[in-house]
């Protein structure tokens, strides 16, 4: 008798220990199954407040010095898949500023003044996870005294909130042709509309 009850104890556990896997088991892959949306193209309008720094930079004694400019960013993108997005990214430096153009190859670098350029870019951007993307695209920067092509490259991490809102930080680094270079920091708030 003692035998049988500990042969009845050890099944109730077995079946105990067995029901509860599966029941476990059966909630995270309906879980799983939840989480792995069926993805639909979408908008997304982000605005971000940015510094971008100049090393090029001249001070008012005609010194160079490295300048860290206020600027915000506002960007547009279209997500074509969960890999794969294009948009268009544009900053907007809010401070006037002189530079030198070391990147127009001549034997004196001459120094331009910038007033409140902005610097719009046609971006393709690569989803690596569900994370962080990498940006490359081309774009001009824009200012009252003289405009500038540019190529810029970038990294942005993101974090997804409910109801399609996202914040993020990037980074990217703008090479304009023949004139100077910077690179920016950011934090932002961005909005997924429609299909999402």
């Amino acid at each position: 008798m003692l035998h049988r009850n500990s042969y009845f104890k050890k099944s109730f556990v077995y079946i105990t220990l067995f029901s509860l896997i599966t029941i476990f088991n059966s909630k995270c892959i309906a879980q799983q199954n939840e989480e792995k949306e069926v993805f639909k193209p979408h908008h997304q309008i982000g605005i971000s407040i940015n510094h971008v720094h100049v090393f090029e930079g001249i001070d008012a004694d005609g010194n160079r010095e490295v300048l860290s400019l206020p600027a915000w960013g506002v960007d547009y993108t279209y997500h074509i898949s969960q890999k794969w997005a294009i948009g268009l990214h544009t900053d907007f430096v809010i401070e006037k500023f002189k530079v030198e153009k070391n990147l127009a190859g001549g034997e004196e670098n001459e120094t331009v003044e910038r007033s409140y350029p902005i610097a719009p870019a046609l971006m393709g951007i690569y989803k690596v996870n569900e994370h962080w993307s990498f940006l490359l695209g081309m774009g001009g920067e824009f200012a009252k005294e003289e405009d500038f092509l540019l190529t810029r490259a970038g990294a942005e991490y993101g974090y997804e909130l409910p109801k399609g809102w996202e914040v993020f930080g990037t980074f990217s680094y703008d090479f304009k042709w023949n004139a100077y270079d910077s690179w920016g920091i950011g934090l932002g708030i961005a909005k997924n509309f429609g299909g999402k």
